[in-house]
């Protein structure tokens, strides 16, 4: 099992701004606990033992909270001087993972996924990225993502309205070594300029996952996770 993660917690927050002032997305309060620390909770019961924090924007306030450890889980900070989208900072955040494959996701999304299971569907699939899909309903927030037979991404869809479909959850695992050996801009999207750019080339897999997700990124989810974790056992 793969024990160290990225975690994306240098944005903006520009859409929350109304409501979330002053300190960085992922430290947004939910009841009383910026919503950082539900994840890194979920990443503990995980088996996760070494978060790799990918921070820009007011990054004392997470350092100043969490300090260099978390129930367990030994906290690094990646600190972007200047933003470098999510491709730039996954990479800058890279030179502090020792194993081959890390997970990587954002610090405002929580999706209740089984990593072991993750990592041996990527292990099955010698896949060299994996990502864990999120069915939805009725959604015109998110692009679709398309699989075939075996599980291969073979092809995204613009934001629009769907009936129904599979959401990048914004969960990966990714092997080091590959994602290295490309000659990328300082500054990219990992989703854009990456994943998007070479599935094509590449065998991508996808993993889907029927499980709670919540992106707090606009003000109605942020408001609606509140509620959410009243009942939840991340305390």
């Amino acid at each position: 099992m793969v024990k160290e993660a990225i975690v994306l917690a240098g944005g903006l927050g520009t859409r929350l701004r109304k409501v979330v002032k002053d300190v960085p997305k992922p430290m947004a309060d939910i009841n009383g606990k910026p919503f950082l620390e539900y994840l890194l909770t979920f990443l503990a019961k995980q088996g996760i033992e070494k978060v790799i924090l990918s921070v820009g924007y007011k990054y004392e306030v997470i350092k100043g909270y969490f300090g260099k450890s978390f129930l367990g889980i030994e906290l690094v900070y990646s600190v972007e001087c200047k933003p470098l989208g999510t491709g730039g900072g996954i990479r800058k955040s890279l030179s502090y993972i020792d194993s081959e494959n890390v997970f990587i996701m954002n610090g405002d999304t929580l999706f209740e996924v089984a990593l072991n299971k993750l990592f041996l569907f990527h292990k099955e699939k010698k896949s060299l990225l994996s990502v864990a899909l999120k069915p939805m309903k009725q959604f015109d927030r998110y692009g679709v993502v398309k699989l075939d037979e075996n599980k291969r991404i073979i092809g995204f869809e613009e934001k629009r309205y769907y009936e129904s479909g599979l959401i990048n959850g914004g969960i990966y695992l990714l092997n080091k070594n590959f994602f290295m050996s490309f000659d990328l801009k300082e500054k990219f999207s990992f989703e854009k300029d990456f994943l998007e750019k070479y599935y094509t080339i590449y065998d991508f897999y996808g993993l889907e996952f029927n499980k709670y997700f919540i992106d707090i990124g606009i003000p109605e989810d942020y408001e609606r996770a509140k509620e959410d974790f009243k009942k939840f056992e991340y305390r």
